[in-house]
């Protein structure tokens, strides 16, 4: 991979050379490696889809021209001087001439570049890489909306032209199996303006969706030793100033709304008598302490693993805004084990083994769930709260446990948030970028704020141990990566339809609507189609559904007491008797972990 890195970075330079030499009015901005390629961005460049060929064509001749990439080291001043016509460079060597007197340049003839490195050493040993302009698109220079908006190239880099053309069909393949595409294409959700950005409206057969996961998740919680709590979305300021949120989580939580007057009193520009400031919760967290705190707790109650599926809401600009997998307003299926400390490992494992559990029962393989164990960073110990014991307590219990359930993990020092270490566990969505899903999370910081405590065996006053953990994440997130695990062809326990009973005619309608009875008595979900359409029209219609199963009903089913089953995946139709056919569904409704 880092041969890869390399190849990528100087291929970056190579566009960069070849569309100064095709338009030398642009300017430069930067131009990194990324995972599928690189890009670079530049302003005053005015192109279209249309020059892709021809800017292509100038990179592949700079290749086989074997032009030299060489470093050179320069002072400020001589830096200043290389890059006088280029404002983005002039900006990056100022941010650069705070932490270091020295600056690396690479050039190749009379084109310099800013630059640390390291590159190939001649543009000929790229000449088998294969590459393919993707994509223009704005960028804000550094990122900051403020800025300037460039213009950036992307380009897909691969070492080979086989393996160029794998992952643009894998691509290709990804775009279908879309979320964002599906959800509209299944009549699932939708994202309206007038009701906010950020914030899905869930249709019917999304909405049956998302109670089937909920169902499935209360009764696997209840089976495993949780208790249900529910908690309001919103909370006053004086809870979000206790736990801390007010201080350190500011920048993801939107600002208070006035509770002490009415909306008619602040469009008549009324004072208000006695102000009562709340928040849209962030997180369930301080609600779940403060039940804690309720009622004295003593050692013989331990361990609490309390469970509640709470919608909250966090800030997010809107260009960073994503179909279900980044939104404004989610429902966390939060759960806090409040437990001692020599609960704490099995506490731990049983989690692991529910998280396990659940991304089984949904079709993810756990090999290919990638795990991130983040740890404080040990030379810069007072940005954490907690003590050193506490810190190598909890992190040493989260390594050893993710050995122990052979999890695929990467330890990450210095990611820990500043309360305690946790464990990430993360999926890939069709496009190949990485969703956090479950966590699991050690707190030192509300235990302490909220001042928790249990009566220990000795009679004396203790603290206890606080783990965070959610398992969908947020359902969302999983509800739009599960779209794109299964293409938006959900098992029959999912599905939002399992089975369209399609009329071949009118007369035929009476029979349909007894069997529909019939089936949804059995518990089945099932619908009708009675329109006035052509039957080859309805089998179409319900194919572009995904429905697990289309019956259909014509005279020779209502003499047989039969029906003709399209089943999903298989293409010659079956006929069943009525009663077989209802006894095979909720067989398969019945079965939900996939092993």
């Amino acid at each position: 991979m880092e041969d890869m890195q390399l190849i990528r970075h100087s291929m970056a330079h190579i566009l960069a050379m070849a569309v100064k030499h095709l338009y030398p009015d642009v300017k430069l901005g930067i131009g990194p490696a990324i995972d599928d390629g690189f890009y670079y961005d530049f302003d005053n460049l005015k192109i279209s889809e249309n020059d892709f060929p021809k800017i292509e064509e100038e990179m592949k001749k700079i290749i086989f021209a074997r032009v030299k990439f060489e470093k050179k080291v320069v002072d400020y001043k001589k830096a200043k001087e290389l890059m006088k016509d280029e404002p983005y460079k002039l900006d990056l060597i100022e941010d650069l001439h705070k932490d270091k007197e020295d600056i690396s340049f690479y050039y190749s003839g009379s084109f310099y570049d800013l630059c640390a490195g390291p590159h190939v050493h001649c543009s000929c040993e790229l000449k088998d890489a294969a590459f393919k302009i993707d994509r223009i698109a704005g960028a804000y220079w550094k990122g900051d909306e403020k800025n300037k908006m460039l213009n950036r190239i992307y380009v897909l880099c691969f070492a080979t032209q086989e393996e160029l053309d794998t992952y643009i069909a894998r691509r290709e393949e990804a775009k279908m199996r879309d979320h964002r595409k599906l959800g509209k294409e299944l009549d699932l959700f939708h994202i309206d303006d007038k009701v906010g950005l950020g914030l899905p409206l869930w249709h019917p057969r999304g909405a049956i969706i998302w109670r089937k996961i909920e169902d499935f998740w209360y009764d696997a919680h209840l089976k495993n030793g949780y208790q249900l709590v529910r908690s309001p979305h919103i909370g006053n300021r004086v809870l979000w100033e206790t736990s801390g949120h007010w201080g350190f989580y500011n920048s993801s939580m939107y600002p208070p709304l006035e509770a002490g007057q009415t909306l008619e009193d602040q469009q008549k520009h009324k004072k208000v008598e006695v102000s009562e400031q709340y928040l849209l919760k962030p997180m369930n967290c301080p609600f779940h302490v403060q039940i804690y705190k309720s009622n004295p707790r003593s050692y013989k109650d331990l361990p609490f693993r309390w469970a509640e599926c709470g919608t909250v809401y966090r800030f997010e600009k809107k260009g960073e805004l994503s179909g279900l997998t980044r939104v404004r307003g989610f429902t966390q299926d939060d759960a806090h084990i409040m437990c001692r400390k020599d609960q704490v490992e099995d506490e731990l494992k049983r989690v692991v083994d529910f998280i396990t559990f659940i991304y089984n029962s949904f079709g993810f393989d756990m090999k290919d769930v990638q795990v991130f164990l983040s740890l404080r960073d040990p030379n810069n110990k007072e940005k954490y709260i907690g003590n050193d014991e506490g810190w190598e307590f909890t992190e040493s219990v989260l390594r050893k446990i993710a050995k122990e359930k052979n999890l695929n993990f990467t330890e990450e020092i210095g990611e820990a948030a500043f309360y305690g270490p946790k464990l990430d566990f993360k999926i890939q969505d069709c496009l190949g970028r990485l969703w956090q899903c479950s966590t699991l999370q050690f707190d030192f910081n509300l235990p302490e704020r909220f001042d928790m405590t249990f009566t220990n065996s000795e009679g004396k006053e203790e603290r206890p141990y606080m783990l965070h953990r959610a398992l969908l994440g947020s359902f969302e997130r999983f509800i739009g990566l599960l779209i794109e695990n299964y293409g938006g062809a959900f098992p029959v326990w999912l599905a939002p339809e399992q089975v369209k009973i399609l009329a071949i005619s009118d007369r035929h309608a009476d029979y349909v609507n007894s069997l529909r009875d019939k089936m949804a008595a059995a518990g089945l979900r099932v619908e009708v189609d009675l329109d006035n359409e052509t039957l080859g029209n309805k089998i179409r219609k319900a194919t572009a559904y995904k429905i697990p199963y289309i019956a259909i009903v014509g005279d020779k089913e209502m003499e047989n007491n039969k029906i003709n089953v399209r089943i999903r995946g298989q293409k010659e139709p079956q006929d069943f008797d009525i009663d077989e056919f209802i006894n095979r569904v909720v067989d398969e409704d019945k079965r939900k972990v996939i092993n």
